[in-house]
């Protein structure tokens, strides 16, 4: 004798047994496992972020007079890649997202006028380093 689909889903249907105070504990208990490792992942991502160190600073002349449209230059000592910035209307430029386990080397070059060039040194503990480089030499030639 077949059974209607309708008798037959109804009579097949699991009973749900009230939910215990101990399933209630469980899933409260892996719900803030859950949120606890979330906010620790996040605080170690901003904890990174924070890690990383800027150098920023001005390009004068020899008269201390701001130097805008300065190309400067910072070397990686570690890949030996070179990044360059070109200063803005007041002299000033900015580095920033650089590893602080490596050492920098930092110029500016305006016209046939150079300045010195600073090491940024990865024992400095610093995160945020202002370095002002003076035009006060002949460029090298190449």
């Amino acid at each position: 004798m077949m059974l209607p689909i309708r008798q037959l889903l109804i009579s097949h249907t699991p009973r749900r047994s009230p939910i215990s105070l101990a399933d209630l504990f469980r899933f409260g208990f892996f719900t803030l496992l859950l949120l606890s490792l979330s906010a620790i992942a996040d605080a170690q991502d901003k904890r990174a972020e924070v890690q990383l160190r800027t150098v920023h600073g001005s390009t004068v002349d020899k008269d201390d007079n701001p130097v805008p449209a300065s190309v400067v230059y910072l070397l990686n000592l570690r890949t030996q890649s070179i990044i360059t910035r070109i200063t803005d209307d007041s002299g000033n430029y900015r580095f920033s997202g650089l590893d602080p386990n490596v050492d920098y080397e930092v110029h500016a070059e305006h016209g046939d006028s150079a300045s010195a060039t600073r090491t940024i040194s990865s024992f400095d503990s610093r995160r945020d380093i202002e370095v002002v480089l003076k035009l006060s030499h002949k460029k090298a030639a190449h």
